[in-house]
């Protein structure tokens, strides 16, 4: 059991960092580009981000069965929390205290990971965690 968990986390990771990769190039492109302030740059990356992510977990990590957009709601109501705070937290750190804004993504990038990861595990698919198979199977019969 512990072998299955320790997996079902290292493919998280693994999404994330793909996810991740997503978010600092739109992130980039915005942000060169445009001469936005970092808020807009950041949320529009972070979107990109987490359907993306959410996709890849929902059907690789988790493998869930679950209804997916009660799954998403959840999700969605994760990021009304973390998108606000990160968001403020980041403009103030980035377009107030002038810190780098690449350092600030990165810093929101690891809270994001972590955070959703519990978040995910405990709550999202919590109770549908490796449905995936068994319901395929019960199709084919």
């Amino acid at each position: 059991m512990k072998h299955k968990e320790l997996l079902r986390t290292l493919k998280f990771v693994l999404f994330s960092i793909s996810a991740g990769l997503i978010e600092i190039i739109a992130f980039s492109l915005l942000n060169e580009l445009t001469g936005w302030s970092y808020w807009p740059c950041y949320l529009i990356a972070l979107i990109l981000s987490v359907l993306w992510n959410f996709t890849l977990n929902r059907r690789y990590t988790f493998q869930s069965a679950s209804n997916v957009p009660v799954a998403m709601l959840k999700v969605f109501a994760f990021y009304c929390v973390f998108t606000p705070v990160s968001t403020i937290a980041g403009s103030y750190l980035a377009d107030t205290l002038h810190w780098n804004e690449y350092l600030v993504t990165a810093l929101n990038m690891v809270c994001n990971l972590t955070l959703e990861f519990l978040y995910d595990r405990f709550y999202v698919f919590r109770d549908s965690i490796d449905t995936r198979e068994t319901q395929k199977k019960e199709n084919e019969c």
